[in-house]
């Protein structure tokens, strides 16, 4: 199947390339063929897993709870269960599947209803195949331009495109694009009072600027999927970078929301599932020492039917 450029997408959508009843979107790009290529890239036998200690970030962003965590005791004390209580699949390393946000003029992904939506899709076939990182907060680095990781610091499309060409990596079609910003290795220096006064100043966040170019750039990569270490993937607050009449004129016209959200744009129109809070600084520092970017990429979502989102449960194997 030959793929549609992004200026070549119907109103710039995915709807309907892998049928009107398709769930999975871009994740249908990881044919038996890119597993096996993903595999291919396993050399050293290292394993990074690269979700987040659950009870990370503390306390939760976004205004989420915190959950409960109670060990309890089995009959007779024979040994123990556990109870999680208040846990939002959301509040630490996450997919965010296509019930988590639709477009206020077409809806949630392919026209389908939410209801028929569900992590439970991505479950059951998977996720495995061929994965590469684009350390963006080493390349601004050695740029000159650190990226300042507690403001709505805005990655272009240009910044991923030099990423990759300083790694001398090449993005294949199918493969799992991780981006690292650098936001979580900041996150883990602070302490506590420093996290609190975060929340209060509304997290602001280095990420990728919503609009058309980073829209056009992931979709023309034909990646099944982009992870980042950051919360929201792009940039937060949504609309931080737009000038005041510009986002006047954009609030006033549903259609136009997501050039200051991109959420809007990936999930429900282009079918390309983010991935948020992944931990990447132990992987990246590998990648930085061989000079080799690639790896195999394995997760296994959550099976809970109808899901909102879930936990990666994910690995890079190099």
């Amino acid at each position: 199947m030959t793929l549609p450029s992004f200026d070549e997408l119907d109103g710039g959508r995915s709807w309907g390339l892998w049928g009107a009843d398709d769930k999975l979107g871009t994740l249908n790009l990881l044919t038996p063929e890119r597993v096996k290529r993903g595999a291919e890239c396993v050399k050293k036998g290292l394993v990074f897993a690269i979700n987040l200690e659950m009870h990370l970030p503390d306390p939760p962003l976004f205004g989420r709870d915190p959950f409960k965590h109670e060990v309890v005791w089995l009959q007779n004390e024979a040994g123990h269960d556990e109870h999680l209580s208040d846990w939002n699949t959301q509040s630490s390393s996450q997919w965010d599947g296509f019930r988590h946000i639709k477009h206020p003029v077409h809806g949630f992904y392919n026209g389908i209803a939410d209801e028929d939506h569900g992590i439970h899709h991505w479950a059951k076939r998977g996720i495995a195949g061929r994965g590469v990182l684009a350390d963006v907060e080493r390349w601004r680095s050695s740029q000159g331009r650190p990226l300042k990781f507690d403001t709505a610091d805005p990655i272009e499309a240009a910044d991923i495109k030099g990423t990759l060409a300083a790694q001398a990596t090449t993005v294949e079609e199918g493969d799992v694009l991780l981006i690292r910003t650098g936001w979580l290795a900041w996150y883990r220096s602070t302490n506590l009072e420093e996290r609190t006064e975060y929340i209060g100043r509304g997290h602001p966040s280095v990420g990728l600027r919503p609009g058309p170019e980073n829209w056009r750039l992931l979709w023309d990569l034909h990646i099944a999927a982009v992870g980042a270490d950051n919360g929201p993937v792009e940039v937060w607050p949504p609309a931080a970078l737009a000038a005041p009449d510009e986002l006047q004129a954009i609030l006033a016209d549903p259609a136009r929301l997501d050039e200051v959200f991109m959420h809007i744009r990936l999930l429900p129109l282009l079918g390309l599932p983010l991935g948020e809070f992944f931990d990447l600084d132990a992987l990246a520092a590998d990648c930085a020492g061989d000079g080799v970017y690639e790896f195999q990429f394995t997760s296994a979502p959550l099976n809970l039917h109808a899901g909102v989102a879930s936990p990666p449960n994910a690995l890079a194997i190099k």
